[in-house]
């Protein structure tokens, strides 16, 4: 396991102090009820820093205990275990009452870091299950897993996953595989659609106190504000448009941006058909089941300030104007979004400070990108590398490691003159732009069939050493790690036909 990232000090899983503030809400938000565990559970994988985080010593995930709690066979002691109601539009249409229906919130506490809320996905049916069986696979929790600590590796708002515990016990999909839990850890797993669900039935106390319950718990500042709840939406808006802007910023798509998929602390929340990009294509679509593409890579942004309208309607009963709830939205969303899509990639781009032209020269980047199809990340790490002065003679051998990646190295050699005289408007020393670009650039992303290698060397042979191997790798993304460069590394050929899913 990875090394803590907090110096925190840590404590045995006896020692968890279970405040559970979510549920101290009424039982109308809930229902109480203790997980289904899995039969002779096995560790499949821990991170360590994310034991830190809420207070566990990381040697305690080699405890029998912590695969009979983590599984859902035990309960810590000052738990309350529930399955949270909420509601939702999927695929743009309001599909109505959903809910956790594989979910087990085992309970929340609260340490010198903040507040934690600890869920088991894939511990067995609920009440809001919809006649699905409640379990998670093995294969789904190996890319939850570890795309949550490579989002947190990334420095993106995200929860983070404590554990994956395994069973032999048999689960159907499109074939039989072997079920497993997950523990994801977030300060809270409220989503739009959990004011959605109060709202679409006329319950404006619930909708009131489960508003009253975000602010006063994640979001005091809005108490101060002339309307509190105006302030909750404004608040959400932005911190929902700089998410979108680190999502395209490195090229990650979720795949599934349901209302009831979407965080109302701004968190990247449900990974399921999520996918980074490769050969650019802004219509790239990484969900196999979003036949109607609503979910492409271009369109997250526009679908984000549509959720947030459908959250702004939810919230409507307690903002009292419709004027005052569509300019929380308009007025935050759209200039959080562009202000730090435009700083991340002035960082990508290695300019040394923003100048007005930049976000014409942003959409020009991309529309290059776009017509040669380059991988991008590769593309940005290769950059990353190149100086910002290059003798004519020599240009072409500098530049190779881009210009390789182009049939058309005359388009390229355009580009990286527009480039370059762009960085001389702001000139630095190439060392320190160097750094800064090298921080912004990840050279390694979880691309699917990294996790797909990951997946089947835990399916056939429960060999669980490549989750370590990517974990330890993805928790330093932008770190050159010469041990690990086989996972910068393009597809290989037998990854072109992969696909994900919402079973995924």
């Amino acid at each position: 396991m990875n090394a803590p990232e907090t110096g925190r000090p840590a404590g045995r899983l006896e020692q968890l102090e279970f405040d559970n503030s979510f549920a101290a809400l009424p039982e109308a938000f809930y229902t109480r009820l203790a997980p289904l565990g899995l039969p002779h559970p096995y560790l499949v994988a821990a991170s360590a820093d994310v034991a830190a985080l809420i207070g566990i010593d990381p040697e305690e995930c080699a405890r029998v205990e912590f695969c009979e709690i983590f599984a859902g066979n035990t309960l810590p002691p000052g738990s309350d275990a529930l399955a949270a109601v909420y509601s939702g539009h999927q695929f743009g249409v309001w599909a109505g009452q959903l809910g956790d229906g594989r979910a087990h919130l085992l309970g929340g506490l609260r340490n010198a870091g903040g507040h934690w809320e600890i869920q088991l996905k894939g511990a067995g049916r609920t009440p809001y299950s919809r006649g699905a069986d409640g379990r998670a696979v093995l294969r789904s929790s190996i890319r939850e897993f570890l795309c949550s600590e490579a989002m947190a590796g990334l420095g993106i708002p995200t929860t983070r996953a404590l554990s994956i515990v395994g069973a032999d016990l048999p689960v159907r999909r499109e074939s039989i595989e072997t079920a497993a839990v997950v523990a994801r850890v977030a300060p809270s797993f409220i989503r739009f659609g959990s004011f959605e669900h109060w709202s679409s039935r006329d319950r404006k106390a619930e909708l009131r106190q489960l508003a009253d319950y975000v602010i006063d718990t994640f979001r005091p500042q809005c108490r101060e504000a002339a309307n509190p709840y105006a302030a909750l939406l404004a608040d959400v808006s932005r911190r929902t448009g700089e998410l979108m802007a680190h999502w395209m910023a490195v090229g990650f798509m979720h795949g599934v941006m349901n209302t009831d998929n979407m965080s109302i602390l701004g968190l990247t929340l449900d990974y399921g058909p999520f996918g980074f990009m490769e050969a650019f294509d802004a219509g790239h679509i990484c969900n196999h089941s979003d036949t109607h593409g609503r979910y492409t890579f271009r369109n997250q942004p526009h679908v984000a300030q549509w959720n947030l309208y459908r959250l702004a309607d939810a919230l409507l009963p307690l903002i009292g104007k419709p004027t005052l709830a569509q300019g929380a939205v308009d007025e935050h969303f759209g200039p959080a979004f562009e202000a730090r899509f435009e700083q991340l990639m002035c960082a990508k781009l290695g300019f040394r400070a923003a100048l007005d032209d930049d976000e014409a020269f942003i959409g020009e980047t991309f529309g290059f990108l776009q017509q040669h199809r380059p991988d991008f990340t590769q593309f940005f790490r290769a950059l990353s590398k190149l100086p910002a002065a290059v003798d004519p003679e020599k240009q072409a051998k500098t530049d190779a490691p881009l210009r390789d990646m182009f049939v058309d190295r005359a388009a390229c050699d355009a580009w990286l003159t527009n480039w370059r005289a762009r960085l001389a408007q702001t000139p630095w020393e190439d060392d320190a732009r160097q750094a800064v670009m090298f921080a912004a650039n990840p050279k390694y992303v979880l691309r699917n069939w990294l996790a797909e290698v990951a997946i089947r060397k835990a399916q056939d042979n429960k060999d669980f050493s490549e989750i370590e191997h990517l974990l330890t790798c993805l928790r330093r993304p932008c770190d050159e790690q010469p041990e690990f460069e086989q996972y910068a590394a393009l597809p290989p050929d037998w990854a072109n036909g992969l696909e994900v899913s919402c079973s995924s």
